[in-house]
């Protein structure tokens, strides 16, 4: 059953008239997404230090970074990193809308949180948002040192469309180190990610209607972000379709029980494991999608980030 939380919220936007991201241009729904932050997210926790630049990139556009450092560091020390990104279907989200949940993350794992402002469709369509995120993946590899991140302890991962892009680059920089010699990541974690843009598993019709994100939405960001390329069996967007997992860091995988997204995260965790890749896959049954940032009126939001961080600080603090 849903959780009573989850029921009481979406009891309240029903009786708020909040209008589904689907019946508003991207731009309102960007601003409607922003300002649902203040209603569900909990306040931002102090950290030692937030800066975001703009990174110069040999790979593609400058994309907006911001670092986000847990506690004071030595200088020339360097701890654990993570490259953040964001959900929202590609087509809504920012730093801002995840600036809670990384700082989280960052004060709970002890690590560096580097968020991604990848390029949003349908301004910039698939695959301009993998061509970012690459990008700013192997910038961070490039300037660890600088950002106070150790290398060869670096993960990357993301909610719902960013889960999405972190195995795309998980699976993009496994060839890359492979064919370069360049360190591989460690861990890569997946929270609901989008995994096959085909939108066939049988929970996008159980979980489609009623539960906050629906096919319709589900429609209007694969709109957005793919229109009519006919590119879904492209593994940088359907990485499920990739011919083979060998190789990739080790996962944790968060689904939601009530979410159309659901079984995409559970078949990626079980082609993990198949390909041998040690990969964890836990489905909070009484959540919505997009739980894991709305931890003031979820309980189970802080249950959730706390696993993440914990997994993550094992992974990445282990010789």
């Amino acid at each position: 059953m849903l959780h009573p939380q989850a029921q009481a919220l979406l009891q309240l936007m029903i009786d708020r008239g909040v209008p589904p991201m689907h019946t508003l241009s991207a731009d309102e729904a960007r601003r409607t997404y922003l300002e649902r932050k203040t209603l569900t997210q909990p306040e931002p926790p102090a950290v030692a230090q937030s800066v975001d630049l703009e990174p110069a990139s040999a790979w593609a556009p400058p994309v907006r970074v911001r670092v986000i450092q847990p506690t004071p560091a030595s200088p020339g020390a360097t701890r654990p990193g993570l490259v953040f990104f964001h959900g929202g279907g590609w087509v809504i989200g920012d730093l801002d809308t995840h600036d809670t949940v990384c700082r989280e993350l960052a004060l709970q794992a002890g690590v560096v949180v580097v968020s991604v402002d990848y390029r949003l469709a349908p301004e910039h369509p698939f695959p301009a948002a993998v061509d970012d995120c690459v990008a700013a993946t192997r910038w961070v590899q490039s300037n660890a040192q600088a950002l106070g991140i150790d290398a060869q302890r670096l993960a990357v991962g993301g909610d719902s469309a960013g889960g999405n892009l972190a195995a795309v680059v998980a699976l993009a920089l496994r060839d890359e180190a492979k064919a370069q010699g360049t360190a591989p990541l460690r861990y890569q974690l997946l929270v609901y990610p989008a995994t096959d843009m085909r939108r066939g598993a049988p929970s996008h019709a159980q979980n489609g209607q009623g539960y906050l994100l629906t096919q319709e939405m589900l429609a209007w960001y694969h709109g957005h972000y793919m229109g009519s390329s006919g590119r879904d069996d492209d593994w940088r967007a359907s990485p499920l379709l990739h011919p083979q997992f060998q190789g990739l860091p080790p996962a944790l995988i968060i689904t939601a029980g009530y979410d159309p997204l659901r079984d995409e995260g559970l078949q990626y965790a079980q082609a993990l494991s198949e390909a041998g890749v040690p990969c964890t896959h836990l489905c909070f049954e009484r959540q919505l999608h997009g739980f894991l940032l709305m931890g003031r009126v979820l309980e189970e939001a802080h249950t959730a980030v706390a696993l993440c961080a914990a997994e993550l600080k094992r992974a990445l603090f282990r010789p």
